[in-house]
């Protein structure tokens, strides 16, 4: 399915709420993507990457991703003759997770087995790939070279440096990630901006360049080793505070329910936040997260679930309309679809 087609059949969801031109934004059709995860099979011969339909239990033996990132591409026939020469390497080994960034590239190698085992095999394969290695096994981890990796973003512009690992939420497409950058601040320029309160900010992806345009920004996360790596990314924006807080319980610390100690030193009365952004999962937005949303004069949502964003949508657009909506093509020639929408108060 091309993306013109998807976003078609997508606009359909969605006209009982915005009849206004949909923004579509294109992604490279190949090298897109900045992680892959393939299984292994093995025979007499040796083994192979693999794809496993979980349906149907087929196996397809893969050569080659044309949509994985060229590092990744490059790199899996030096990782596949290497695995294939040394038998302890091999031995029991299910599946291998690439990690591709614009500075940096890391490989993760899933056994059945005590990777301690093996241990100076995968260092001497770390240092002869040179390459950042990681090999994982129930309850154990090995890590060969670093296992933090540098990204860069490109903003109209400007460089936007981060670190993360393996373990936080990624952007899979960072050509297309770096759009959805640039759509955001394209609204934000016609309008008036206090400040930002962020839900679901990952390691900071999209806080550290809407940072620049508001005067302070909340930014919470449940996720632990996420908020790590967004206290690491702050750089110069000292006008941001991460929080790690679920949602209900943000929620819940606004309406005055109860206090968190986690928040003892914000004083959440002298936020006013203009704006608020949502990038949820694919489960969308519970209950909780919607009332505390219709509190706010502007709504950013990004959504990689158009499906759930329509459920969000018809409670949202009770109190906002929509003046801006945008599909992005995360993932080429699959069905998904990533949506951003502007909604303001009405």
């Amino acid at each position: 399915m091309n993306f013109e087609q998807k976003a078609e059949t997508s606009k359909l969801l969605f006209k009982d709420f915005y009849e206004g031109d949909f923004e579509l934004f294109s992604s490279p059709k190949t090298h897109f993507r900045t992680r892959a995860e393939l299984s292994f099979f093995h025979n007499d011969e040796g083994i192979f990457y693999a794809m496993f339909d979980e349906k149907s239990k087929k196996k397809y033996l893969v050569q080659n991703l044309a949509f994985a990132d060229k590092k990744i591409c490059a790199f899996m026939p030096l990782l596949l003759k290497k695995l294939n020469e040394n038998s302890n390497l091999k031995q029991k080994l299910f599946g291998v997770e690439f990690l591709a960034t614009k500075l940096d590239f890391s490989t993760t190698l899933l056994y059945h087995k005590d990777i301690s085992l093996i241990m100076q095999d995968l260092e001497k394969l770390s240092k002869e790939l040179d390459l950042n290695l990681i090999a994982r096994s129930k309850g154990k981890k090995l890590v060969f070279g670093k296992e933090n990796l540098r990204q860069s973003l490109n903003i109209n512009g400007r460089e936007f440096f981060y670190e993360f690992n393996n373990d936080c939420f990624i952007q899979p497409n960072t050509f297309i990630n770096e759009k959805i950058c640039e759509w955001i601040l394209k609204l934000l320029e016609k309008q008036e901006k206090k400040d930002l309160l962020e839900l679901y900010c990952g390691y900071g992806n999209f806080t550290l360049p809407l940072s620049k345009h508001f005067k302070k920004v909340l930014a919470t996360e449940l996720s632990k080793i996420n908020i790590h790596f967004a206290l690491k990314n702050l750089n110069e924006s000292f006008n941001t505070t991460f929080v790690k807080i679920s949602s209900e319980d943000l929620s819940k610390a606004f309406n005055k329910e109860r206090e968190f100690y986690r928040l003892k030193n914000i004083d959440l009365d002298s936020f006013d936040f203009s704006h608020i952004l949502l990038d949820p999962p694919r489960s969308g937005l519970d209950e909780s997260v919607i009332k505390l949303a219709k509190n706010y004069e502007n709504i950013i949502y990004i959504s990689c679930n158009p499906l759930t964003l329509k459920e969000n949508l018809k409670i949202l657009s009770q109190t906002h309309r929509i003046t801006h909506f945008a599909f992005f093509d995360q993932f080429v020639k699959t069905p998904h679809l990533e949506c951003g929408v502007m909604l303001k108060k009405k």
